[in-house]
């Protein structure tokens, strides 16, 4: 039976942080990630990093400089590095076999882009019965011709808060409040 939460960690990759793709607040996303990524560890849960493969359109690269997940990021050897080869997470990568295999069914959602994978990994995990945890501050993007960055993640956020869920829940938390229901079930 599944009953097993899981960080995904979507597309925090050098080539979509550079000087010409500027992310709202990318040291303390990056931070919140960590502290998140660590937490999972300890209670024993996986933590999936997700990385963007355009090779089909000659971006992202695998083994290339924007393809690598940003220095700062805390991976380690038991995590989970999974390929993606669209804004879904779940379309033709190996996620879903990897999410059965740990028995998951409630996933924490974190990363970039917030109104492009992010929001598009929601969606599907919304569709396949996933409870789905979205980390409030713990997501980003750049600025859009009409709206600033934090402006297309508070309202991200909003729409998500407001979904009317399948099977399973929608919930937006700050990453705060995940860490201390994680210890709290922990006990």
């Amino acid at each position: 039976m599944k009953n097993r939460k899981a960080l995904l960690v979507i597309d925090m990759q050098k080539g979509s942080f550079t000087a010409l793709t500027p992310r709202h607040d990318t040291d303390g996303v990056v931070q919140r990630i960590n502290l998140m990524a660590e937490a999972f560890r300890t209670y024993g849960l996986p933590v999936f990093f997700i990385q963007h493969d355009g090779s089909h359109s000659g971006n992202f690269v695998p083994h290339t400089t924007e393809w690598e997940l940003l220095d700062d990021l805390k991976v380690e050897a038991g995590d989970i590095l999974i390929n993606k080869y669209a804004n879904d997470v779940f379309y033709r990568s190996e996620l879903q076999p990897q999410l059965d295999q740990y028995l998951v069914d409630e996933l924490i959602i974190s990363g970039c882009a917030t109104d492009f994978c992010v929001e598009s990994t929601v969606q599907s995990a919304l569709t396949r019965d996933y409870k789905i945890t979205v980390v409030e501050d713990g997501h980003t993007t750049g600025e859009r011709p009409h709206l600033k960055a934090v402006q297309v993640i508070e309202h991200y956020n909003w729409v998500w808060k407001n979904m009317i869920p399948t099977k399973g829940a929608v919930n937006v938390m700050p990453h705060r409040a995940i860490l201390d229901e994680l210890a709290g079930t922990a006990r």
